[in-house]
């Protein structure tokens, strides 16, 4: 599939689960929210204590599973290379990743601290390959 197509099927649709790797190689499933920054590369938010965390910044080979509201029906597989951003440098690409799939936040003096507390994080990926490309 079109990284492309990928990163569009993302912008409508913002339920996913992501998987990361133990230290073991037993992998890590975590239900996520998903959007997509100006730059095209899926980004989630997180917390800094969270194993996702942990994982990606030791493994960041990571991929996503993104699906529709409805769950059943259309999906995308996508894998990438995850970086993670860590405050205070992540503050201002939570408040876009809010807006993306949110909207505006009633207080955005509110929403920063309750970033702050949560030692929140975002997990920037770059998209490497999508599929499926076939459906059976």
């Amino acid at each position: 599939m079109d990284l492309d197509k990928a990163r569009e099927f993302v912008r409508g649709n913002h339920r996913a689960v992501l998987l990361t790797r133990h230290a073991d190689g037993r992998p890590q499933l975590s239900p996520v929210t998903t959007g997509i920054d100006d730059d095209g590369h899926i980004v989630i938010s997180t917390r800094e204590t969270a194993a996702k965390t942990r994982n990606a910044r030791r493994d960041p080979q990571v991929a996503v599973c993104v699906f529709t509201d409805g769950f059943f029906g259309d999906w995308i597989q996508i894998e990438g290379t995850a970086e993670i951003v860590g405050l205070p440098e992540a503050m201002e690409p939570l408040v876009d990743y809010y807006r993306r799939i949110s909207g505006e936040h009633p207080d955005w003096d509110d929403y920063r601290a309750v970033m702050e507390r949560d030692r929140r994080v975002i997990m920037k990926i770059t998209p490497t390959r999508a599929g499926p490309d076939l459906h059976g």
